[in-house]
């Protein structure tokens, strides 16, 4: 299913995600108060506006009530990251996400109702894309240009069958190098261990082979 984003914010982090998001499927609507940029990206994504994100009124004429995801890519201006996230919460987003430059504004932003915030210095837009393109994402490295690592949730056909059984490798060229308890404890794998649909898998996979599964 085609994701609606909205990314509020084009730095270079705005930027790379709205790029990255956009190039995997995504709906993507940007703004941003400089108008240069706009113009830029009015060609590069689903919609682009000029807006000041520090305005309440401008936001709300963003229509965020129609996301599934609306992205405050401000990193190092709190108030209109404020103003945002909490405009986009009263307007029932599903999940709101922030950037922040600090660990106290990521503590204010999650204090008014930002969902997940990411720290810039941590996180690509490349990683932050794969991780909200699929709900089965929990965590995505990119290792180098064709080989991913990722931590995901089991499919559904793979659940109360064995490594063995499924033979991943061979069908899907995905490697299993670990699995993830409910305790939240890793274990190495084993052939003869069974899927479980509480449980999270590491694995590493060319790129395309992740896609092929997880879209």
């Amino acid at each position: 299913m085609i994701k609606s984003v909205a990314i509020l914010g084009l730095g270079s982090y705005g930027k790379s995600l709205a790029k990255n998001l956009y190039d995997m499927g995504a709906d993507v609507l940007v703004a941003d108060r400089n108008e240069e940029i706009i113009r830029d990206y009015s060609s590069r994504v689903t919609a682009a506006v000029c807006a000041d994100l520090s305005a309440e009124e401008e936001v709300k004429q963003l229509g965020l009530q129609n996301m599934d995801i609306v992205i405050t890519a401000m990193g190092q201006d709190l108030a209109p990251s404020i103003v945002c996230v909490a405009i986009a919460k009263e307007s029932g987003v599903p999940l709101v996400v922030s950037k922040a430059s600090s660990n106290l504004m990521a503590a204010i932003l999650k204090r008014i109702g930002a969902d997940k915030v990411i720290n810039p210095e941590e996180e690509s837009g490349l990683r932050s894309a794969r991780v909200l393109m699929s709900s089965s994402f929990f965590d995505f490295f990119q290792i180098d240009d064709t080989v991913s690592m990722a931590e995901i949730s089991p499919q559904k056909g793979w659940i109360g069958k064995t490594i063995r059984q499924l033979d991943l490798r061979r069908k899907h060229n995905l490697n299993v190098v670990a699995i993830k308890k409910p305790d939240g404890s890793w274990k190495p794998v084993r052939p003869e261990d069974s899927i479980h649909s509480d449980e999270r898998l590491l694995i590493i996979a060319e790129r395309n082979a992740l896609e092929a599964i997880y879209k």
